[in-house]
C-alpha cells in the first residue's frame, strides 16, 4: 500500500468512528483514508466520492476486498451532486477539500448536517502549507460550521515533519443531548 500521509491517519484519528459506523468520506482521492477506516470497521460502511474518475479506479483498485465485501462504496461525484437520505451517516470526513474555506459553504453544510444522524460528527481535515495558514482555515471554518446548526471544536497537531494539521469537529446534538443539558448547535458552552 505504500507510506501513508499523516495527515490521514491524523484525520481518522479524529474521526475515531466506532466499529459499526456508516462513514462518509469526500475527496477521497486514490483511497487511502478508505482503507484506514475500513481497518477500523467491523461491522460498518464506508461511501467514498471523488469527483476523478481516475481517483475513484485506483481507490476501488486499493480497497478492492472491501468493495467486494460490501464494507466500502466508492462513486464518482462531486459533492455537490452527492444526494443521500437523511441521516444516511454517523460521521463524515473531508481532508483537504478546500471548498469549506474558500468560498461559502452553505448548501454543502446544510447538505451534511442533513446527511448525519443525530449524534453524528463531521471531520473537515487540512494541512494547510504554511502554518499561519491553519489559522486562517480555522477561523474561516468553524463559525460557518456552527451556523449550520454544529457543536464546534477545533483541533491542532504538528505533523513529524513541523506541519501544522487542523480538524473542525462538527457535531450533530441529538434529543439524548438536549435531555442531558448538552448545548444545542453552535459552539460548546
Amino acid at each position: 500500500m505504500g507510506s501513508v500521509p499523516e495527515r490521514l491517519t491524523w484525520a481518522v484519528r479524529n474521526l475515531d468512528p466506532a466499529p459499526g459506523d456508516r462513514v462518509l468520506e469526500i475527496g477521497c482521492g486514490r483511497g487511502v483514508a478508505v482503507a484506514l477506516l475500513c481497518e477500523r470497521l467491523t461491522s460498518g460502511t464506508v461511501t467514498a466520492i471523488d469527483r476523478s474518475e481516475t481517483a475513484v479506479a485506483a481507490a476501488r483498485r486499493r480497497n478492492a476486498e472491501s468493495v467486494a465485501a460490501g464494507r466500502a462504496v466508492i462513486r464518482v461525484a462531486g459533492l455537490a451532486q452527492a444526494d443521500f437520505p437523511e441521516a444516511s451517516f454517523d460521521r463524515i470526513l473531508a481532508v483537504d477539500v478546500n471548498l469549506f474555506w474558500v468560498r461559502s459553504p452553505d448548501k454543502e453544510l446544510t447538505a451534511l448536517r442533513r446527511w448525519l444522524a443525530p449524534g453524528g460528527t463531521l471531520c473537515l481535515c487540512w494541512e494547510p502549507p504554511a502554518g499561519r495558514r491553519a489559522e486562517e482555515v480555522a477561523g474561516k471554518v468553524e463559525p460557518a460550521v456552527a451556523a449550520h446548526g454544529f457543536t464546534t471544536e477545533v483541533r491542532v497537531g504538528v505533523s513529524g515533519t513541523g506541519t501544522a494539521l487542523v480538524c473542525v469537529v462538527g457535531r450533530v446534538t441529538g434529543e439524548s443531548d438536549r435531555d442531558a443539558g448538552m448545548p444545542v448547535g453552535g459552539r460548546p458552552g
